[in-house]
């Protein structure tokens, strides 16, 4: 006798009002056998950025969350990590923060260690207040031309980043488009969805885009991280997007708090990336190995 099959929920599907078309599949990569986790994500994006700009010679860098989010452990500040990456290629730094207290910090950044020249021909503006506002500041600034290589990084306290912001930043460029790292906190997002079941639903609208935002909440972490890549590519526009995890402690148990969505135009992004994310505790390449594997200098 046949089984009755269990009906499924449609909202675990894919968020979509319509059915989605599918995409030809970005190419693959070999599993990651050695994951990256929390507090090695700076590592990570120091990383990428420096092979970023081993092939562009140049570009801009916006973090639309700038400020540490652990004072105490500074090696684990994304911003602090690229502004001391090597090559000193990155010629453009967008740090806005809306939180008060870590501006100092921020601005120390912007002034550059006492007895350097690190930021001699370097631009770095600190802008404090909600990034969501003064991504428009970014983009009119005439940094954001056409032709500058731009790379932008968004890790959000989880529902702070609105969707439109996303779009803005995707949509700056008719081609060659903005790359970014969209970090999406997977580990605690039910929790999250459970804590802001009292406040207005204007702020989840805000960040998911739309107000079908209730659909996630009862999705498993994997389902909405597709449904974010998916966005990047069909809304967004991005040829290449692709999820990495980030797990909580360095073991094979340990679970996943982030996926981190990688999102680009870039042929060659995903080898990188995939590089990046193989290496990130390594010690760095040497520049002229780097020469070498990444095309010359």
């Amino acid at each position: 006798m046949a089984r009755k099959q269990k009906q499924s929920d449609p909202r675990q599907h894919f968020f979509f009002e319509e059915p989605p078309q599918y995409l030809p599949a970005d190419p693959t990569f070999k599993p990651l056998e050695y994951p990256v986790w929390t507090r090695n994500k700076a590592l990570l994006v120091q990383r990428y950025l420096r092979y970023f700009v081993f092939i562009t010679k140049h570009g801009t860098y916006i973090d639309g969350f700038a400020g540490p989010q652990e004072p105490k452990q500074l090696e684990t500040w994304a911003a602090k990590r690229v502004l001391e990456n090597d090559p000193q290629w990155l010629r453009h730094f967008f740090f806005c923060e809306l939180d008060k207290k870590t501006i100092p910090a921020l601005r120390a950044l912007e002034r550059g260690p006492a007895g350097t020249n690190l930021l001699i021909k370097r631009n770095v503006q600190v802008l404090q207040g909600d990034f969501n506002v003064r991504i428009d500041d970014v983009l009119s600034s005439g940094v954001v031309t056409a032709k500058e290589a731009t790379f932008y990084l968004l890790d959000q306290r989880t529902f702070e980043c609105d969707w439109s912001t996303v779009a803005k930043l995707a949509q700056h460029k008719a081609s060659n488009k903005i790359e970014l790292f969209y970090f999406l906190g997977t580990g605690w997002l039910h929790r999250a969805f459970s804590g802001l079941k009292k406040q207005p639903a204007t702020r989840m609208t805000r960040w998911w885009g739309r107000d079908d935002w209730d659909h996630l909440e009862p999705a498993n972490g994997r389902s909405i991280t597709d449904a974010f890549v998916r966005r990047f590519k069909e809304e967004l526009g991005y040829r290449y997007a692709n999820a990495f995890p980030i797990y909580e402690k360095s073991n094979e148990r340990s679970k996943a708090m982030y996926q981190m969505i990688h999102a680009s135009d870039h042929p060659e992004s995903l080898t990188f990336m995939v590089r990046a994310y193989r290496r990130a505790v390594d010690s760095k390449e040497p520049p002229g190995q780097l020469s070498m594997e990444l095309g010359g200098m």
